[in-house]
C-alpha cells in the first residue's frame, strides 16, 4: 500500500504568495494604474459642416421714450398707468403750472396793446403822408408863382420850409410805425413762448405704445428732463443676444435666426440679424447682436430672456472630427493620432464648428486616418491605449 505524499505548509505557503503575486499583477497591469488606457476612436471623414452661433439675450424696445417736463415742477396728477396702452397724442400727465396762467394772459394783453399802437402808428404815418404830399403840392405852385412873381419869396420860402418839416413828420411816423411793429413781434414772440410753456406742462404721449413704468406720482417734485412715465412702441421689439467674441467669426446683418423665448421654450421663432452693435462688451468678452422677430409674438414682454441661434451657410465637402477630440497644447491645437496603434500629438487648423459637434480641420489630416475621440486619462507620448467601443459599459 502507497501511502500519501504530504506536502509540508511551507510549501503551500509559498505557492499561495506566487499565486497572490501573479493575480495581483494580473489586476495592474489589465485593470490599475499599469493598464493601458481605454480610449474610443474615429476615422477622419469628408462631410458638411453647418456651423451656427449661440448666444443669451433679453427681449428690449428698439424705441423706448422718456416722458417728463423740461422744467423743474410739481406733478400735478397722472393719468395713465403700466400697462396701459395709448395713442399718440394723448394727455399722460399734467404738470402743476404755477403762474403760467396768468404769465399768458398777461402776454396776450401786451400783445393786443401793441397791436393797438401798431394800428396809431399805421394812422399816424398816413395823415404825416397826406400833409406831406398837400404841402409837396403847395410848395410846387408856389415855386411856380415865384417864377411869375406873383407871391412873395417870404410866401414862397414859407411854403417850401412847410414841406421840409412835412417830409421829417413823415420819416418819423414812419419809424414810430417800424417801432411798433418791432414792439409787437417782440410781445408776440413772449406771449408764443409762454404759451409753450403752459404746453409743455402737459405731457403727452408722441406715438403710439404701452406705458412700461411710472416714476412720478402727483405731488412729486421733479427736476428738468426726469422721467414721470416711461413708454414702450410694442411693434420695436427685439432680442438683444450676446454672443462670445472667440466664437463670433462670420457674425453679420441678414443672418438668419432661431429665436426660443424663456415663455415659451418649445416654439422658436423666425428671426433676422438686423445689426452688429460696433462696440463690444470687454468685460464679458461678448459682441452684442440685435434679432429682430419676422413676426412678433402676441405674449412677448420687455426683458424677458431668450436663446439665440444664428446659422451662417453650411461648408460642403471637407475633414471633419468630434470637436471631443480636439485638443490644446497652449495656444496650439491639435489631435491624439494613431500611428502603429500608437497616439502621437498631431498639430491641426481648425475651421469652422457646427453646434452639433462636427470641427472643420483646414490642414493636419487626411481622410482614413484614426484619433482618439474619448480616454479615461490623461494621454501622453508613448501612452499604452486599448480601443473599446464605449468607455461606460453597458448594463445586459
Amino acid at each position: 500500500m502507497k501511502l500519501p505524499v504530504k506536502i509540508p505548509g511551507k510549501v503551500w505557503f509559498i505557492a499561495f504568495g506566487i499565486a497572490l503575486l501573479v493575480g495581483f499583477g494580473w489586476v495592474a497591469t489589465q485593470t490599475g494604474p499599469l493598464a493601458p488606457t481605454r480610449v474610443t476612436v474615429t476615422r477622419v471623414v469628408k462631410g458638411d459642416v453647418s456651423p451656427a452661433l449661440f448666444g443669451i439675450g433679453t427681449v428690449e424696445a428698439r424705441r423706448s421714450y422718456l416722458i417728463g417736463p423740461t422744467a423743474a415742477g410739481r406733478v400735478s396728477r397722472v393719468l395713465v398707468d403700466v400697462g396701459d396702452a395709448v395713442k399718440a397724442g394723448q394727455l399722460l400727465a399734467e404738470m402743476d403750472p404755477v403762474d403760467l396762467n396768468a404769465r399768458v394772459n398777461s402776454a396776450a394783453a401786451e400783445a393786443a396793446r401793441a397791436e393797438s399802437a401798431v394800428r396809431t402808428a399805421r394812422a399816424q404815418a398816413l395823415d404825416a403822408k397826406s400833409r406831406q404830399e398837400f404841402a409837396a403840392g403847395e410848395a410846387q405852385r408856389f415855386t411856380e408863382l415865384g417864377r411869375s412873381h406873383l407871391v412873395s419869396q417870404n410866401e414862397l420860402d414859407s411854403k417850401l420850409q412847410q414841406q421840409k418839416s412835412t417830409l421829417a413828420q413823415l420819416a418819423a411816423a414812419e419809424s414810430a410805425l417800424t417801432g411798433a411793429g418791432q414792439d409787437l413781434a417782440r410781445l408776440e414772440a413772449n406771449r408764443e413762448g409762454t404759451k409753450r410753456q403752459r404746453v409743455n406742462v402737459r405731457l403727452e404721449a408722441p406715438t403710439d405704445g404701452v406705458v412700461t413704468s411710472r416714476d412720478a406720482e402727483p405731488g412729486s417734485t421733479v427736476v428738468a428732463g426726469q422721467a414721470v412715465l416711461t413708454l414702450e412702441d410694442p411693434g420695436s421689439l427685439w432680442v438683444v443676444a450676446r454672443l462670445d467674441q472667440g466664437r463670433s467669426a462670420g457674425l453679420a446683418v441678414g443672418l438668419p435666426a432661431d429665436i426660443v423665448l424663456r415663455s415659451e421654450p418649445r416654439r422658436p421663432l423666425r428671426g433676422r440679424v438686423v445689426r452688429v452693435e460696433p462696440i463690444s462688451d470687454s468685460v464679458t468678452e461678448e459682441r452684442l447682436a440685435d434679432v429682430a422677430f419676422e413676426k412678433l409674438p402676441r405674449a412677448v414682454s420687455a426683458n424677458e430672456l431668450a436663446e439665440v441661434t444664428l446659422t451662417l451657410p453650411t461648408i460642403p465637402d471637407v475633414l471633419v472630427v468630434p470637436n471631443a477630440s480636439i485638443h490644446f497644447r497652449g495656444a496650439e491645437a491639435g489631435v491624439w493620432l494613431l500611428v502603429g496603434g500608437h497616439p502621437r500629438f498631431a498639430p491641426v487648423k481648425l475651421g469652422a464648428e457646427s453646434l452639433d459637434g462636427k470641427m472643420q480641420i483646414l490642414d493636419g489630416l487626411r481622410a482614413g486616418d484614426e484619433v482618439v475621440t474619448y480616454s479615461e486619462r490623461v494621454l501622453g507620448e508613448g501612452s499604452r491605449i486599448r480601443v473599446v467601443a464605449s468607455l461606460v459599459a453597458t448594463a445586459k
